[in-house]
């Protein structure tokens, strides 16, 4: 991932006092993003005050010739912070080229979508980057009307270019981690079942196991719903258990902050008692007690990924090659050490 010589939004996040998706959203200017005025005025100060190029930008905008634009429609922007990182990783890439995006949130919605689909025919774009705030399988028929890259969305039959994270070998580096820090007993509290993410992640769990030579055991395995209160209710019945895990995999960071707090109520300390990794690296996974070891779900990545393939004309389908997995690299802090003796 390409790294900027100057402040980066992170830095205009911790002088605003707010998160990365909250800066996003605002120097986006995203419609539709609920933040109050003080909000979006503190952050244009702080961005102001380090010189952040983007806020540099806000009163200087090019002209937004069609050619110069490309279309970045998702379904949903403020609930989960994927989309808007996604966003700005397209954007900054967009920007590079002199390009700028044109974005919408469609909720959902079928007609809105339709409609943003009717106003890119009437003036066209160089692309659109259609995406989605979880990993799934779409319809692609009114997206075949314009040059479109897919974000974390695939059709099934492949003929549209999507760009995915890496989801089975984020589940095996998670689960990877533990095996070599020397856990043979491994729980792995999983997201919603129907879910792409929560699949996935599970198979690189057991691959992990597997490739180790330890078998799966579905004692340790649990259902979960990627809410805090999952991972903490599913801790205490894998303590419970006659031959409790020594470590814990948490398909996501929020149900790993559910976790540590039922360990902390047993008693157990983390990680010389018990060891914990989660998924996603939110950016509450550094302020837990212990920091989080984790593994980075790769949004911005993938949207720089996105505008490039739509930037070099690069879209067109070749059989297995049309779906692009990013790597979910591992994200090392403090919540994983050996088993206790």
């Amino acid at each position: 991932m390409r790294r900027s010589t100057g402040p980066t939004m992170t830095d205009v996040a911790a002088a605003a006092g707010v998160s990365q998706t909250t800066v996003s959203l605002v120097l986006n200017e995203v419609v539709g993003a609920r933040l109050s005025v003080k909000t979006r005025q503190r952050v244009f100060e702080a961005a102001d005050r380090l010189g952040y190029r983007l806020m540099r930008r806000r009163f200087s905008r090019p002209a937004a010739e069609p050619s110069k634009v490309i279309g970045f429609v998702v379904n949903e922007m403020s609930t989960d912070p994927w989309c808007a990182i996604a966003l700005d990783g397209a954007r900054e890439k967009a920007w590079e080229h002199g390009l700028t995006l044109a974005v919408a949130v469609t909720r959902g919605d079928a007609e809105l979508e339709k409609a943003v689909f009717d106003q890119m025919e009437a003036r066209p774009q160089l692309g659109l980057i259609y995406g989605t705030i979880h990993t799934q399988r779409i319809s692609g028929s009114p997206l075949h009307r314009v040059r479109t890259v897919l974000l974390n969305c695939y059709v099934a039959d492949r003929s549209l270019l999507s760009v995915v994270p890496a989801e089975v070998r984020g589940g095996r580096t998670a689960t990877r981690r533990l095996i070599n820090a020397g856990h043979r007993r491994i729980g792995l509290i999983e997201g919603e079942a129907l879910m792409d993410a929560s699949r996935d992640r599970r198979k690189g769990y057991r691959q992990a196991l597997a490739a180790a030579g330890i078998p799966s055991d579905p004692e340790l395995i649990r259902p979960g719903n990627w809410q805090p209160s999952a991972g903490y209710e599913q801790t205490l019945a894998l303590m419970r258990l006659a031959k409790p895990p020594t470590a814990i995999f948490c398909s996501n960071d929020i149900m790993a902050v559910g976790c540590l707090e039922a360990l902390k109520e047993l008693g157990k300390r983390v990680p010389n008692d018990v060891s914990v990794i989660g998924y996603d690296d939110r950016e509450i996974a550094q302020f837990t007690r212990p920091p989080l070891t984790t593994v980075l779900l790769p949004h911005r990545e993938m949207g720089t990924l996105a505008a490039e393939f739509i930037i070099e004309n690069t879209i067109r389908a070749r059989g297995r090659q049309a779906q692009i997995k990013v790597e979910c690299p591992l994200i090392e802090r403090d919540s994983v050490a050996p088993p206790p003796s």
